[in-house]
């Protein structure tokens, strides 16, 4: 359920306005001054705020700054609420984040309208903001992939040019066994083949995907 914020000193505004908002099924907060509207604001963290200018101890303005200071409620929809009409005062509050105003006495309809339009407007940016974050995870993914692909390429050029040695070596080797007289001689240049054989093949085994770079070897 979407939570409002109300932050109004005049007792009877701040009724009506929590039973206009609940009436819509808005889960309401209020908050009897400035002062304590911030503490609302960080204990609740509601989706929009609805706040009075003129008010005691802390003022819309004051409260307004407040919010945009710290970065856990930066980004919560903030709506003035004031009998003030001057287009000075207006574009104080926008100037330092507002996102609309109300002028007393307002009418159900213009609440219902400023409240919907800045949350859908909320709603579009965490979505685009959304599509974002996930947009730039699959490009980290992409890199990583293709870091990956890079280095098993690398290993596996690497690999079949020591399988072409080695198999070059050997092919030596067995060729001057082949001179060799019957003797302890040719059975210990067989034994030194065959632990060598055997190390490569201990070498081998520890490679991720042999199997396909023996078959990318004898292509």
């Amino acid at each position: 359920m979407v939570k409002i914020l109300v932050i109004e000193d005049e007792v009877e505004i701040r009724s009506n306005l929590i039973e206009l908002l609940e009436l819509e099924d808005y889960d309401v907060v209020g908050a009897d001054n400035g002062v304590t509207g911030l503490i609302g604001a960080v204990e609740h963290t509601p989706d929009l705020i609805i706040c009075d200018v003129m008010m005691p101890e802390l003022d819309g303005y004051d409260v307004l700054q407040a919010l945009r200071q710290d970065p856990k409620t930066l980004a919560i929809p903030f709506i003035f609420l004031t009998a003030l009409a001057d287009k000075g005062d207006i574009r104080r509050g926008m100037v330092l984040g507002a996102d609309d105003y109300l002028t007393k006495p307002f009418a159900r309809s213009d609440v219902l309208t400023a409240v919907e339009t800045r949350l859908q407007k909320q709603a579009a940016s965490k979505s685009r903001a959304n599509h974002a974050q996930i947009t730039a995870l699959q490009q980290e993914i992409q890199k990583f992939r293709a870091g990956l692909d890079n280095n098993q390429a690398d290993l596996f050029t690497d690999m079949r040019q020591h399988l072409k040695d080695a198999v070059v070596k050997l092919d030596i080797v067995t060729n001057i066994l082949k001179t060799l007289p019957p003797g302890e001689q040719r059975e210990r240049s067989i034994a030194l083949v065959q632990n060598v054989c055997a190390t490569e093949i201990k070498m081998l085994a520890k490679i991720p995907n042999f199997e396909y770079l023996l078959e990318t070897t004898s292509a």
